[in-house]
């Protein structure tokens, strides 16, 4: 690393292997934020020009040498590598170097807190409008897939047991609602962060007529973070529900994993995968296996693990502390596996294929037992009496799924799905 660090001072010893180690995993981390905290640092410096601490040439020459910077960033003209103490420093460096003094003003009236806290704050508002778009694009092709099958027989489950007549535009406008909830609540947790640390300094503000509405504006949030304090207290708060908005969709993930894991099974044979999505087995020729969905379904663990590892980092007291740099990683970690997992959900969806004469088969008459005691309470008999008789094998015999299906109009099932309340919500969120 290079011992020349920004806050290097008379009387200050730099040892190798503690700077090593002060430093993490910053570099790697910092290549994330990298291009954010480029954006922010010219929000700063027109800042800067706008209360006289910069010239209007000084301005210019620091937005000339961001953008490039920021280009050769993403030529792989400039490598972020362990040369530099963190991100913010290879910027303030860079800047040094190519216009000597005026560089060097760069920092005026702000710390790597706020400068941290802005890239992170851009960044996250990127991952969650991103999350959003694939919870979205999961739930139009279950919906899709919803209207084209609604209508089409399958055992419906409880404790792994079968239980009731259900259908595919049940289960497929299931997992519908449950991933436009899951962008919503992305789009919500967007807004409730959406605010701009950017001038709060170290959290105690500066001397300075810093215009902060300026650079709320010049990036893009929608309102500025008003206490300079709350802007620290703030760090890995945000992160935190950003990263349950996340696991809320992993969740949903989880479950729809697990059930294509049983339905792809010898024993239910309900689903094909098409082959892209099996793997074989090393040793057994007759094997092809699910390896994606099982991988998908375990991927709820890596993000609940960088939630957990979060939160552990946050028991702290106000003000900053430089276990704080602890919070970048597992956020990273966590939005990068967990985006890249339901990334892959929409093809698989889509081109999933369903056996209906397995799941024609697999109801057994069973199951229309329910159906047959609400007929008796409907048509007078107490519940419990109609419950007690409708037990009778002997009653269950000639009844069919279609039949069920066809009469269960109550809303959300059978034939009163309510797919169209399910579009509009879509198509609201989407026009949104």
């Amino acid at each position: 690393m290079n011992d020349n660090v920004i806050w290097a001072k008379p009387g200050f010893e730099i040892d190798a292997a503690i700077q090593r180690f002060l430093a993490g995993e910053d570099i790697q981390s910092d290549r994330a934020l990298f291009v954010y905290d480029i954006a922010a640092s010219k929000a700063h410096a027109e800042g800067l020009q706008r209360i006289g601490i910069l010239s209007e040439a000084e301005c210019a020459d620091l937005l000339r040498e961001l953008d490039a910077l920021a280009a050769l960033y993403a030529a792989g003209g400039f490598t972020l590598d362990e040369r530099f103490e963190d991100g913010h420093s290879a910027i303030e460096q860079f800047l040094t170097e190519r216009l000597g003094d005026t560089g060097r003003k760069i920092h005026t009236g702000r710390s790597r807190n706020d400068q941290v806290l802005v890239a992170s704050r851009l960044w996250l508002k990127a991952q969650l409008h991103e999350l959003a778009s694939l919870c979205a694009g999961i739930a139009a092709g279950a919906l899709q897939r919803a209207r084209a099958e609604a209508l089409v027989p399958m055992p419906g489950y409880t404790h792994l047991q079968r239980a009731m007549v259900s259908s595919l535009g049940m289960w497929w406008g299931a997992w519908a609602e449950a991933f436009l909830d899951d962008a919503e609540r992305a789009r919500q947790t967007l807004t409730w962060i959406d605010a701009n640390p950017l001038g709060s300094a170290s959290g105690f503000g500066v001397n300075l007529p810093l215009d902060r509405a300026h650079s709320t504006q010049a990036l893009g949030f929608a309102r500025t973070q008003q206490v300079a304090t709350y802007a620290q207290l703030s760090r890995g708060k945000f992160e935190l529900a950003a990263l349950e908005a996340l696991l809320s969709a992993m969740g949903d993930l989880r479950r729809l994993a697990w059930d294509l894991s049983l339905f792809t099974s010898s024993e239910f044979g309900f689903v094909r995968l098409p082959p892209a999505y099996q793997t074989g087995s090393s040793l057994m020729p007759n094997k092809r296996n699910p390896d994606l969905v099982e991988l998908l379904r375990a991927s709820y663990a890596v993000v609940s693990g960088a939630r957990n590892e979060l939160e552990q980092v946050l028991s702290l007291p106000s003000g900053y502390h430089r276990d704080l740099q602890f919070t970048k990683a597992p956020v990273l970690r966590g939005f990068g596996h967990g985006l890249a997992a339901l990334a892959l959900v929409p093809e698989l969806l889509a081109k999933l294929e369903w056996h209906p004469e397995a799941l024609d088969a697999a109801i057994e008459p069973s199951m229309h037992a329910t159906d047959l005691a609400i007929e008796f309470a409907r048509d007078g008999l107490p519940f419990r009496e109609a419950y007690v008789k409708a037990a009778d094998p002997a009653l269950w015999q000639g009844r069919s799924a279609d039949d069920s299906l066809q009469a269960r109009t109550s809303a959300g099932s059978g034939v009163n799905l309510g797919l169209d309340v399910l579009a509009a919500r879509l198509a609201v969120f989407t026009a949104g």
